[in-house]
């Protein structure tokens, strides 16, 4: 029997492994209200193309690891500028730092309400390292 996840542990799931390898600001915004087409937008970033295609990966595989299915479709990881996994309610971009300020993302979608993904227990983790 597979597993699913739900889009909201899709998105934190996303989240987190992205944190796993050290993404800057990561955040989770909630797009279900204002898009039809996808519950969440994770974004998060890395300071060069390398970091850029490690947390694309790592997402990946944490998602799977999970329980989830691979994403639909993956754009983006020739350049490693601005990297999209759709994973259909939930829609992942990691970005190469200056790629994200140009976008601004957060800005562009700053009504949607943000998830708190990393919760008290995460802060905890990080707190002793």
């Amino acid at each position: 029997m597979t597993k699913t996840l739900d889009s909201t542990s899709l998105a934190v799931t996303a989240a987190r492994a992205a944190a796993d390898k050290k993404a800057a600001d990561t955040v989770v915004l909630d797009m279900a209200e204002h898009l039809g087409i996808t519950d969440y937008f994770v974004i998060a970033s890395g300071t060069n193309d390398r970091q850029v295609r490690t947390i694309a990966e790592e997402i990946e595989v944490q998602i799977k690891r999970a329980g989830g299915a691979g994403p639909l479709r993956v754009e983006g990881l020739a350049d490693a500028t601005w990297v999209l996994l759709d994973y259909g309610e939930v829609v992942v971009h990691v970005f190469l730092e200056a790629t994200r300020r140009y976008y601004d993302l957060e800005r562009l979608w700053s009504y949607a309400g943000r998830l708190d993904w990393d919760g008290p227990v995460r802060r905890a983790e990080a707190a002793k390292a």
